[in-house]
């Protein structure tokens, strides 16, 4: 069972920046594909980025593209969502999910791990 956690959630003002960390907590991620949702409240789960196993491949949301950028590090067993010109409707409980698929995919039916989430708040 891959269990994933989340880190480098806060409260950032308006135009910064944060970097998001997913790693598993007992075994590895560097095997899976990775994706990166948000929820925002009231709102459904939505696709962020991802990344294939191999790290060469990514996609992301039209909302986040030139401002996020995902990678992994497969020395250290990470990968990372950096965030940058952060705005309020980036406020969302993030979420990195897994599983073995060798499409990019933003869906999250196509994932079957998931982290409990980390918040990240946009405010001034």
């Amino acid at each position: 069972q891959l269990e994933l956690v989340e880190s480098g959630g806060g409260l950032v003002q308006p135009g910064g920046s944060l970097i998001l960390s997913c790693e598993a907590s007992r075994l590895s991620v560097n095997d899976y594909a990775i994706g990166w949702f948000r929820q925002a409240p009231g709102k459904e789960r939505e696709g962020v980025a991802c990344i294939s196993s191999f790290g060469r491949d990514s996609d992301y949301a039209d909302s986040v593209k030139g401002r996020f950028t995902i990678s992994r590090d497969k020395a250290n067993e990470r990968v990372y969502l950096q965030m940058n010109s952060l705005q309020p409707e980036d406020t969302a409980v993030y979420y990195c999910a897994a599983d073995f698929i060798e499409r990019l995919e933003l869906s999250t039916d196509a994932y079957e791990y998931w982290g409990q989430g980390t918040q990240v708040t946009v405010s001034s």
